[in-house]
């Protein structure tokens, strides 16, 4: 009975080896810019969840167990809230890292389960769309959100409105 042998594998000089007893590598890194772009993609959900969570525990707590709880929640509660410039910059920086967050992981969905190109830029094109809308929508209600609206010369009623 002999013994299997074993082949080495046939790159190189059959060591896997250079003449310099360095292994050869498989591949080479290349310096593309989708990589840098992947890389960036990445640590910007890992930074993002952060803040985030920051973010809509603040945004929880300051609805949900401050004051009268959610029984406070209604129109004049939000009216207040957007009449300070701090808390319309916290609802804006929570819309836009929840957006673009979100649209991230569905990118990133989209390139790993498209098979087809086509599909691929379609469902993305479609994705960026719906992200743009609704990151340009939400900051137009953000910052041109009126508490006290008049229609024709008369304001509409609210309990936290000064008369005219």
């Amino acid at each position: 009975m002999t013994a299997t042998e074993i082949q080495p594998p046939r790159s190189g000089n059959g060591s896997g080896k250079s003449s310099s007893g360095k292994i050869q590598p498989k591949y080479r890194r290349n310096g593309s810019s989708k990589g840098n772009f992947e890389m960036l993609a990445w640590l910007f959900m890992r930074l993002s969840g952060v803040v985030l969570v920051v973010l809509i525990f603040g945004h929880l707590t300051v609805n949900l167990l401050v004051g009268e709880g959610i029984h406070a929640i209604d129109f004049g509660f939000v009216a207040g809230k957007w009449a300070d410039p701090f808390w319309q910059v916290w609802d804006l920086a929570m819309l836009w890292l929840a957006m673009l967050h979100g649209t991230n992981g569905v990118r990133t969905i989209i390139n790993d389960y498209a098979e087809r190109d086509s599909t691929r830029l379609w469902l993305k094109i479609v994705l960026y769309a719906a992200t743009t809308v609704i990151i340009i929508l939400g900051t137009l209600v953000i910052f041109t959100f009126d508490p006290c609206p008049v229609v024709n010369g008369v304001q509409l009623p609210g309990g936290f409105c000064p008369t005219p």
